[in-house]
């Protein structure tokens, strides 16, 4: 399909970003986070849901003349709890260190209100918030209950509890389209880079003595890109496999990460082309890539669902569109934009 002109440009864009500091470092960031996947979503889901953390050892301080329905609840939630006679003596004990936080509950006009005190500035003060918001639903779902009687109108059913894995979750929802789209936004980032330095160091304007047009240059510099980030995902994913993270639908996933390349790498090198000067470029290709991927979210699917759905195996119809849909678009996209890329004359740079 290419000839050598174009593999050769490819082989030498690729081969120079092993000089650039920043792509390598992004890379060897994402391998070790593939590679070492299995320990690392461990620590990287506690900060996404700081609940999923064992806590057992928390002890909130309980005061106030309602502090029967709050220890009942902070039962339901499985948070322990020590009860003091005053607010002032849970607090002395908050002071020493003895109890995590404080929850003083008081009843105000038939109404129970709880002031819940927590420590600041530290990690354990991080999961300390999640029990104690945990004791405040758990609260508030036990009133509902006990309360529902006295009502005169059917108050909105509660959403039901969710059992899932946060592990599951985030592997899934988080890790595994991280992985996956991290790659073509640097891909397009680095066409912005090689087209530009062809353009400010004058390079462009050799061509016209040479047997490569414009679209050979075009077609050679989107070929390396194009091929970079399929590649990196498929060793992402070998390597999420490896840890034991399950990934289905390869093929699809592939099909899915090389067509938002071909998207970027195409606006990169319109946006490249258009400018000419690298910091310009860049950063327009940061904002419109960024904008482009929140304004996704009007899609039916938005493509990082997309991919979580295929990677766990519950992929839908809608799913397959998505990824058909921009496949087309990748290919339309690079068809016209290499139209374009034919009318451009060097000497105008």
């Amino acid at each position: 399909m290419f000839d050598d002109v174009r593999v050769a440009i490819a082989r030498r864009d690729i081969a120079s970003l092993s000089r650039e500091r920043t792509i390598v470092l992004a890379l060897a960031i994402q391998v070790f986070i593939a590679a070492f996947s299995s320990f690392l979503v461990v620590g990287l889901t506690s900060m996404y849901d700081p609940g999923s953390v064992e806590s057992g050892e928390l002890t909130f301080g309980v005061s106030g003349e309602t502090r029967d329905e709050l220890e009942r609840a902070a039962g339901s939630a499985g948070v322990e709890t020590e009860h003091y006679p005053t607010r002032e003596a849970a607090m002395d004990a908050f002071r020493r260190g003895e109890v995590v936080g404080v929850f003083h509950a008081e009843s105000v006009d038939r109404r129970i209100s709880v002031t819940a005190t927590v420590p600041d500035g530290s990690v354990q003060s991080t999961l300390a918030v999640v029990k104690a918001r945990d004791v405040l639903e758990s609260l508030e779902r036990d009133e509902r209950t006990r309360r529902a009687a006295h009502l005169q109108t059917r108050p909105v059913s509660l959403p039901p509890e969710g059992d899932g894995s946060s592990y599951f979750g985030f592997t899934y929802t988080v890790l595994v389209p991280l992985l996956l789209f991290l790659p073509p936004f640097i891909s397009g980032s680095v066409t912005v880079d090689v087209l530009t330095e062809e353009i400010e160091r004058g390079t462009l304007e050799l061509l016209q003595v040479a047997p490569v047009t414009m679209a050979d240059v075009f077609d050679g510099k989107a070929l390396g890109m194009a091929i970079l980030a399929p590649a990196q995902a498929l060793l992402w994913i070998a390597l999420l496999v490896v840890n034991g993270i399950t990934v289905a639908n390869v093929v699809p996933l592939l099909a899915l990460v090389s067509a938002v390349t071909l998207l970027v790498v195409v606006l990169g090198a319109v946006l490249g082309l258009l400018l000419g000067q690298r910091r310009q470029a860049q950063l327009l290709y940061s904002i419109v890539a960024l904008g482009l991927f929140g304004v996704a979210a009007l899609l039916p699917e938005h493509p990082a669902t997309v991919a979580a759905k295929l990677a766990v195996g519950s992929e839908t119809t809608v799913s397959t569109t998505t990824v058909l849909a921009l496949s087309v678009l990748a290919v339309v996209s690079y068809a016209g934009t290499r139209r374009y890329v034919r009318t451009i004359d060097p000497e105008r740079y």
